[in-house]
């Protein structure tokens, strides 16, 4: 019976919910999702009363899409005790540190000069290194977990090579990895990483997520949607 709002600028798109649907937080945990948009991410770990995590912050650069967060709150039957949007920049993070056991992210895709420029400047936020580049994400992500925690994040297969030097230069080690792929003859469209803090060399690479199979959404993606 949850609802979220929307707006033009601040949607969401299925790499919102596969990252969502990877990262399944446990109960209790601590939970921040850095530049959470319209809050998406966070949200659908709430879809039943009983689900979700102790805690979420949900860090949020724009003022206009920290506003549809605190819109759903009081519309839409988020937790308010439990749901908690924050506006901030997450390269001067306004969160204590060192208390999160997951972060998640769904980053800027495109480096700044790369890419099919939008002609709104949020989707131009939300898409380009404009704000934050993967090294800040990862910094953040770093500063925000205790040892041991663990951060989730989407990315474009070709920065694959980049998303694990990041990682790694800030202490977190990849440590779970799956491709998504349109169907299984194409190649992959996107991968889900978990890193952890503090974590041993040790990398599983489970089996690919196809979002379609004979012409209908794969069985997995059902579930999801």
């Amino acid at each position: 019976d949850l609802r979220l709002c929307v707006s033009r600028e601040h949607t969401f798109g299925t790499d919102a919910l596969l990252l969502s649907d990877f990262a399944a937080p446990r109960a209790k945990e601590i939970v921040c999702d850095l530049g959470s948009g319209c809050g998406i991410i966070p949200a659908l770990w709430f879809r039943q009363p009983e689900q979700g995590p102790e805690k979420v912050w949900a860090l949020e650069l724009q003022p206009e899409a920290v506003a549809l967060m605190e819109r759903s709150l009081k519309e839409g039957g988020l937790p308010p005790e439990r749901f908690i949007p924050v506006q901030g920049d997450l390269r001067a993070l306004p969160l204590q540190k060192g208390i999160c056991d997951l972060v998640t992210c769904n980053p800027p895709y495109y480096p700044t000069g790369s890419g099919a420029v939008s002609t709104m400047a949020a989707s131009r936020t939300a898409r380009h290194e404009m704000a934050c580049t993967l090294e800040e994400v990862c910094k953040a992500a770093a500063d925000l977990l205790h040892q041991g925690g663990r951060f989730c994040l989407c990315h474009r297969p070709e920065r694959l090579a980049e998303v694990f030097r990041a990682m790694q230069a800030r202490g977190l080690e990849p440590k779970r990895l799956r491709f998504v792929q349109q169907k299984p003859e194409k190649p992959p469209r996107l991968f889900l990483l978990e890193g952890r803090l503090g974590g041993k060399a040790s990398l599983r690479v489970e089996a690919p997520l196809y979002l379609e199979e004979a012409g209908k959404p794969s069985p997995e993606m059902a579930r999801i949607y």
